[in-house]
């Protein structure tokens, strides 16, 4: 629990609506662009099967991702983060071969009205622990080398640079960075 009596808790399947809307909210951020790998366009597109599949996919009892969410005491949703379980032999999304076991966090995003109160730390902290408890030798995530803010939050909860930079493949010189968090490194564990 955080400010004024908020909960933290894994999402349900039959919150695909309200999870399909805080994406959406989600994807008209400001920084979305750095942020999300899709857009607010092409989410709105998505037919209602995905968004059920989604939630349905990482709710209680779903194998290999946990999707948590922050409800105010009325019953909305005001933040999410996602954790995907990464095996050790396989290729993450970006190409790259995944050397162990790794908890990947994604889709972090918190209502602008609820920052700044300890929801992105308890979203975290909720995340952090699911993916100890299933075994990870680490956890990591990607994020923009623009999203300072998002680095600046990375950082206070125990994540660092990796060294590794994944292009984004637009034609750009955009990049991603890894950050990583050890089980050393936080009192998560």
């Amino acid at each position: 629990m955080t400010k004024a009596g908020l909960v933290v808790r894994t999402v349900r399947a039959e919150e695909w609506p309200a999870v399909k809307e805080l994406r959406l909210f989600a994807l008209q951020d400001p920084v979305a662009h750095l942020a999300f790998l899709e857009t607010y366009d092409e989410a709105l597109a998505r037919p209602d099967e995905f968004w059920q599949g989604r939630a349905a996919g990482a709710a209680d009892g779903a194998p290999g991702a946990r999707q948590f969410v922050a409800e105010a005491p009325g019953g909305d949703l005001v933040g999410t983060l996602t954790v995907l379980i990464e095996e050790a032999g396989t290729v993450d999304w970006a190409g790259f071969p995944v050397e162990r076991r790794q908890g990947h966090v994604v889709g972090v995003y918190v209502r602008p009205e609820w920052r700044g109160g300890g929801v992105s730390r308890a979203l975290f902290d909720a995340g952090l622990s699911w993916a100890w408890d299933s075994g990870v030798e680490r956890v990591r995530l990607i994020v923009h080398e623009e999203n300072g803010a998002a680095q600046a939050l990375y950082r206070r909860v125990g994540f660092v640079p990796s060294g590794v930079t994944v292009p984004l493949g637009h034609g750009d010189d955009e990049a991603e960075l890894e950050f990583v968090l050890e089980p050393a490194q936080g009192s998560h564990r």
